[in-house]
């Protein structure tokens, strides 16, 4: 894995210096912003940095991979983990915060469907924190003691994890964190964040509004209070919206809703009270879309139309009940997000073994369902409440999830 050349102390000095224009894509895909971030990565993978010089790193791809594709990766359209592999044995570590409910489940049996394609894969190590954040941090520790070559994680504390995965990172773990977005610096935190591209997602509700409304008012229902993956969606959909007139947005910041059903349609049932007049519901999450679906039928009132993300077999249950007993809605949800952890597996793996994955670590799901086009969303009464079937899982592995 050495290089016999060796560095000049003026190359030295260069490592130092800002990347120039000249180096490689992958550098900048990577985060490493500058030739210190490229030191830092190698001294932590244990590559001496007087061994090695950092061209050859850069069009190699050692510790980063190809420049990543300038579009956005998109759900259903997985890679091949194949060529990605490697031949270095690997342990690899997943590390939930919640875990438990059908979409953790999922998407643990996603990780474990991807890397079954790699067999120099000798263990794959799980934990649940329990929503315990001092526990996720244990956790991740506790992995890294125990070999872990890969960390994939969802990172539900955000930055109060960060010294574990720096600490990982310092160990010679490829750690990614994926579905949320961290403060930290890629190369020295982790190796890149996989997330939902949440601004374009913004912009393609908003297009949908507009070729399926043309003309209403607009309400965006959020989560927490100031949860970053909420204000980005808004301010997405708010930019989309300029592009059609016709459509107003209502409220100028994201209504609350804690991702609670029950304050959900509370917080419906208020809008209904404040505007006399709601032609569409945009949420960033399935519950919050049936909650505000049951508050205006609660409330005898037609059902705006409703575009959200992440839809489950329930809200999606909901809306083929009301089509087939003839009080349809207009209806659109983007989905694939339990696949979100398979980029995220195959962006680990590929760091850590050194081979090339051109994938963009930016994520956009794919319509599953879209009224106006008349693509209705699968409905099983079977399955819980909260499956989610746009899962990349073949069906067997999916309903084998269900029965656990």
């Amino acid at each position: 894995m050495f290089f016999k050349r060796r560095v000049s102390q003026a190359a030295v000095q260069k490592l130092q210096s800002p990347i120039d224009v000249h180096d490689s894509m992958a550098a900048h895909q990577r985060g490493i912003k500058s030739r210190r971030d490229l030191r830092y990565w190698l001294e932590k993978l244990l590559v001496p940095t007087t061994q090695i010089s950092a061209g050859l790193i850069l069009s190699t791809g050692l510790i980063c991979t190809a420049a990543h594709a300038a579009e956005d990766s998109i759900t259903n359209h997985q890679g091949d983990i194949t060529p990605m592999c490697g031949t270095k044995p690997m342990i690899v570590g997943v590390s939930d915060g919640y875990g438990g409910n059908t979409w953790r489940k999922t998407g643990l049996a996603e990780v474990k469907d991807e890397l079954s394609r790699c067999k120099n894969v000798t263990r794959i190590i799980y934990s649940n924190a329990n929503g315990d954040a001092q526990k996720a941090n244990s956790d991740i520790n506790s992995m890294v003691a125990q070999g872990i070559n890969v960390l994939i994680l969802l990172p539900d504390f955000g930055a109060v994890q960060l010294p574990a995965m720096r600490a990982a990172m310092k160990a010679g773990v490829a750690v990614v964190p994926y579905s949320a977005q961290v403060a930290g610096t890629p190369g020295r935190d982790y190796v890149v964040n996989v997330v939902g591209n949440t601004q374009q997602i913004g912009v393609m509700w908003a297009d949908w509004l507009g070729s399926t409304l043309k003309n209403g008012n607009v309400v965006f229902m959020g989560g927490s209070p100031g949860a970053t993956t909420s204000k980005n969606f808004m301010d997405g959909l708010r930019s989309g919206l300029k592009k059609y007139p016709g459509l107003k947005l209502l409220n100028e910041q994201y209504i609350v809703t804690n991702w609670n059903p029950v304050d959900a349609q509370k917080a419906t049932v208020g809008l209904i009270a404040q505007y006399p007049k709601i032609d569409a519901i945009v949420t960033d999450g399935g519950e919050t879309a049936l909650a505000a679906v049951k508050a205006f039928e609660q409330a005898h009132l037609p059902v705006p139309a409703i575009a959200t993300i992440a839809s489950d077999n329930q809200v999606n249950c909901h809306f083929v009940a009301a089509k087939q007993a003839g009080k349809p809605y207009p209806y659109y949800t983007l989905d694939g997000t339990t696949t979100y952890v398979r980029f995220a597996v195959r962006q680990g793996v590929a760091a850590y073994q050194g081979t090339v994955n051109k994938e963009s670590p930016s994520i956009l799901p794919f319509p599953y369902a879209d009224s106006a086009k008349g693509l209705d969303p699968k409905c099983d009464p079977t399955a819980p409440p909260d499956a989610d079937l746009t899962s990349a899982l073949p069906p067997e592995k999916l309903k084998a999830v269900f029965e656990r």
